[in-house]
């Protein structure tokens, strides 16, 4: 590692120990050089780097200063080569959450919630989207905290996300509602995704059996729509950014809380896609798609347990 690149790093560090904050000023360069033993011209280099990296400010004949958000920025700096491996749910946005990270997210399954909660916990994946509704009615964080108890567990929200059920142009069955299912073909999603989950809790809450439904077990909500798009089936739940794309009608249920479920030793890996979900550019390319809410995406949770 060069000299200039070890200064960074050392600046980095105590910026995320929490030894510098904020609005902090740091000494002159002769008198970093004096402490690092080196040029005054390569702490000089290491300054614009972290400059440029959104952790330091630097004015003209101004010592520089550490730059507000620099927890998060230094933290990327470190994390430079990371690459985030999500497991979980499926959902259309994170294909646009994917393409702004640009390699530092790989999405490594879409076989459903519980599943991927599953893959964090064996440690084959970083963190899992999921959105699992309890019978208390909180999402998520009672399964992360369930399946992720003695690992740190967090919770990273992506977005709010619409629910409904998507139908042919027309709604020639006229339904109007999760009772309107009954008798119809619905195309449903694998045991243990949270649509399905979500699903067979509306269908109870209406006094139908879940297990009644004829119809085909599908992989995404895009495939979901096109099952109703090919007139395979009458019906089926899914977000309305699916229903959105292939022309189809959407009828509204309910909004759920999409989030990733990891363990405390994944955040570092976590922070491009933090500081990704915090931007507005993606936020408004994501609320464009239909069916979402961006206010909270990219806040942190950490979760325990109720005393």
């Amino acid at each position: 590692m060069t000299r200039y690149r070890e200064i960074c790093t050392d600046l980095a560090r105590r910026i995320v120990a929490g030894t510098l904050h904020p609005g902090d000023e740091l000494p002159g360069v002769r008198d970093l050089a004096r402490q690092w033993h080196t040029t005054a011209s390569t702490v000089s280099r290491a300054q614009r780097r972290l400059a440029d990296a959104g952790v330091l400010e630097l004015a003209d004949r101004r010592r520089a200063r550490i730059a507000p958000g620099a927890a998060l920025a230094a933290r990327r700096f470190l994390q430079a080569d990371s690459v985030f491996t999500l497991a979980g749910s499926d959902d259309p946005a994170l294909d646009l959450l994917t393409g702004a990270l640009d390699g530092k997210l790989r999405i490594v399954t879409r076989e459903g919630s519980v599943a991927g909660l599953g893959a964090v916990r064996q440690g084959h994946a970083n963190g899992a989207a999921i959105h699992l509704l309890h019978h208390t009615g909180v999402y998520n964080a009672p399964f992360a905290l369930g399946m992720l108890r003695d690992l740190e567990p967090h919770l990273i929200h992506l977005w709010r996300r619409e629910q409904g059920l998507i139908v042919p142009p027309g709604n020639p069955h006229r339904i109007t509602g999760i009772a309107g299912l009954a008798g119809r073909r619905v195309s449903t999603r694998r045991p243990g995704t949270g649509t399905r989950i979500l699903l067979d809790r509306l269908l109870l809450a209406a006094g139908h059996d879940p297990d009644a439904l004829r119809g085909p077990q599908v992989g995404s909500h895009l495939e979901v729509a096109l099952t109703v798009a090919t007139g395979t089936v009458d019906a089926g739940l899914g977000v309305r950014s699916a229903a959105t794309d292939l022309d189809l009608e959407f009828i509204p249920l309910t909004w759920e809380d999409f989030d990733i479920g990891l363990v405390g030793q994944a955040l570092g890996s976590a922070v491009h896609l933090i500081a990704a979900l915090r931007t507005p550019i993606l936020r408004k390319r994501i609320s464009a798609l239909g069916g979402y809410d961006t206010s909270r995406s990219g806040d942190v949770t950490k979760l325990s347990a109720a005393p």
